[in-house]
């Protein structure tokens, strides 16, 4: 956030300034999903839902689960939510209690720890090594040292783009219900794969809570939409705790998301330019001194090792910043302990902005 307020400082004085920062898409929501919107608004009836979501939108998300992933996924446990953000706030609340020790990975997404952490749990960072993603044997080792309640993972993960395998995923799964973990699957860069078909945790047990989102793939971060796909006995609890925080997602939120699921082809197109952006950095970072850190299979991240060139990874952000006028986010927000030699390139501008940020970036360290 410090990064890009200074992106936007730089803007606001002129200067061209391309962010490699932030991770959202540069295209807005698809024009059907405006459509619905327009149509909600002329309507005027826009107030509370259910606590869980529109019907509508439930049978959409669940019709998705059929279509996309061959899992029959019943209505009734689905929750639609303001964005994935509240989703990991409700798992937390009726999966844990204040104390309870739970695992996510370092790097991660910042926001894990810090819920976690206002919500008084245990946090336990188990460090990834260079295949990116979390494993059966790194779970049961950290679980045989320190019990755990719970574990999050991502797949496509933030800040790496990495994936766990199929068979990689099934023994995380199934590692965590033998040893009564509860798993949650943050899964909100799916349709953003690029080695293969999305695998869902659900495919695997039912009793895996897993969180999902319109603001990725679907191009719709500030309409703040998502869901979850509960177990049956957590189904009341999110419910209650829901309709005490938020009382339910924005109706015309809710409405025009019905809508998204009609829009792969629009949609689609993005991807694809997220893919040849994808293509061309997993070739120029590494030229530039930038090694890639961990697959880039998925998302629109590019995690770095800058060792090379610096030891401080914010000093390096802000450098490149203020001289090269190119923004990205320093690695020390997804790992505390060794994030000060890495950065995250985000890639879903335009592919002309991702190729003049490598040639400025270029142009800076003299290569």
């Amino acid at each position: 956030m410090d990064v890009l307020a200074e992106a936007n400082r730089l803007k606001a004085q002129g200067h061209d300034v391309i962010s490699m920062a932030v991770g959202q898409p540069s295209d807005p929501a698809p024009e059907i999903v405006r459509e619905a919107a327009r149509e909600a608004l002329a309507d005027g009836r826009i107030g509370y839902t259910d606590a869980l979501g529109l019907a509508g939108l439930r049978e959409a998300i669940a019709a998705h689960y059929a279509d996309h992933y061959g899992v029959e996924v019943p209505v009734s446990r689905i929750a639609v939510t303001t964005g994935s953000s509240a989703a990991f706030n409700l798992a937390f609340l009726t999966l844990f209690d204040p104390g309870d020790r739970v695992a996510i990975t370092a790097p991660g997404y910042p926001a894990y720890r810090n819920i976690m952490a206002v919500l008084g749990l245990e946090v336990v960072e188990i460090p990834l090594g260079e295949e990116g993603y979390l494993t059966a044997a790194q779970l049961a080792e950290t679980h045989e040292r320190r019990p755990l309640k719970g574990v999050l993972f991502a797949s496509p993960a933030n800040p790496t783009g990495a994936i766990i395998p199929d068979a990689e995923l099934d023994e995380l799964v199934e590692c965590a219900a033998s040893r009564g973990i509860a798993a949650i699957s943050d899964e909100i860069y799916h349709r953003l794969n690029y080695v293969g078909p999305d695998r869902t945790a659900l495919a695997i047990r039912p009793d895996v809570t897993v969180i999902n989102s319109f603001s990725k793939y679907y191009c719709m971060t500030g309409w703040r939409i998502g869901w979850m796909v509960l177990p049956e006995e957590l189904v009341r609890p999110v419910e209650r705790i829901q309709q005490s925080l938020y009382i339910s997602a924005p109706e015309i939120s809710q409405r025009a998301a019905i809508r998204a699921f009609g829009a792969s082809r629009e949609l689609d197109a993005v991807r694809l330019r997220y893919r040849q952006s994808h293509d061309m950095l997993l070739k120029r970072l590494p030229q530039l001194g930038l090694r890639i850190a961990a697959p880039m299979d998925g998302a629109f991240y590019a995690y770095c090792d800058v060792s090379a060139h610096t030891n401080d990874s914010m000093a390096f952000a802000r450098r490149m910043l203020a001289e090269a006028h190119v923004a990205a986010t320093p690695g020390i927000d997804f790992d505390t302990v060794e994030g000060h030699r890495f950065m995250r390139f985000s890639y879903a501008g335009s592919v002309d902005d991702m190729v003049e940020a490598a040639d400025r970036i270029g142009r800076w360290l003299g290569l």
